[in-house]
């Protein structure tokens, strides 16, 4: 008898194994080659973050123009209203903070606001978000306006008075880096009850997510474990023998549930 070729060693491709259901398996091992699946982002972080720069760059543009031309038009002069008692044009130099705080202090002051411009530009890392991006960028170009007074006005090196000349009512003068900063605080407090962080995610509806999951994950336990204790279909039911006369001995009947088949005599 003649020898028979060998066969080849290649291997069949594997098919798909379905699970076995009284396993406790899932559904069938598909072979078709799964993707990754990711988030897209709508904007670059890398172009938020020039759109900070940008914005902060036209704050601080605005801001010195509008401080020159008061210097030039405004030092010496009466008040100028604008809107009668309510909105005015008021030229003062300010030592201090907003409302005059910190009169006396003007380096200290310094200090605070350039460890702000710094913890600003490290959080630009961070920003994932278009509406913490315009936020960003009218906080750090109302910071380094006021800043920039602080630093080359006169009377010293850290120690220079900002120019003010726009003026709400009795309340405060203040100029435009000032209104730059409180937009960019309303700004923040909306991002913050919304609950969008920096990094452009709703933090809320992770915190929702999360507790849908744990209830969902509790369902499904409490489920399983009611189909665990539940009988198979046709499987026979277990009764239990009910007490017989006492002292007789004899076996009780089963329960049921159906009409007895007589009554007692």
């Amino acid at each position: 008898m003649a020898d028979l070729p060998p066969m080849p060693s290649t291997p069949s491709p594997q098919q798909p194994v379905p699970a076995d259901p009284s396993a406790g398996g899932t559904e069938a091992v598909s072979a078709a080659p799964t993707t990754d699946v990711r988030p897209r982002t709508t904007v670059a972080p890398r172009r938020l973050v020039l759109w900070v720069v940008v914005l902060a760059a036209l704050v601080i543009l605005v801001d010195q123009v509008t401080k020159i031309w008061a210097v030039a038009e405004l030092e010496g002069r009466e008040t100028i209203e604008l809107l009668g008692e309510w909105l005015h044009l008021t030229f003062i130099r300010n030592e201090g903070a907003a409302l005059g705080i910190g009169s006396g202090y003007t380096w200290i002051l310094t200090i605070v606001v350039t460890v702000v411009i710094v913890f600003i530009v490290r959080s630009m890392r961070k920003i994932g978000s278009r509406g913490w991006a315009v936020a960003l960028g009218l906080l750090l170009g109302g910071a380094l306006g006021n800043l920039i007074d602080r630093i080359f006005r006169e009377p010293g090196f850290a120690q220079g008075h900002v120019v003010d000349f726009i003026g709400y009512g009795d309340l405060f003068i203040g100029n435009v880096a000032d209104i730059a900063v409180v937009a960019a605080a309303v700004m923040i407090a909306i991002l913050s009850v919304q609950g969008i962080g920096i990094d452009g995610q709703r933090h809320v509806d992770q915190e929702q997510d999360q507790e849908q999951a744990k209830d969902d994950a509790d369902e499904e336990g409490g489920a399983a474990e009611r189909t665990t204790d539940a009988p198979e279909p046709g499987a026979p039911t277990k009764t239990s023998p009910s007490a017989g006369p006492q002292g007789s001995g004899a076996p009780g009947t089963a329960a049921t549930s159906g009409p007895t088949a007589g009554t007692e005599s």
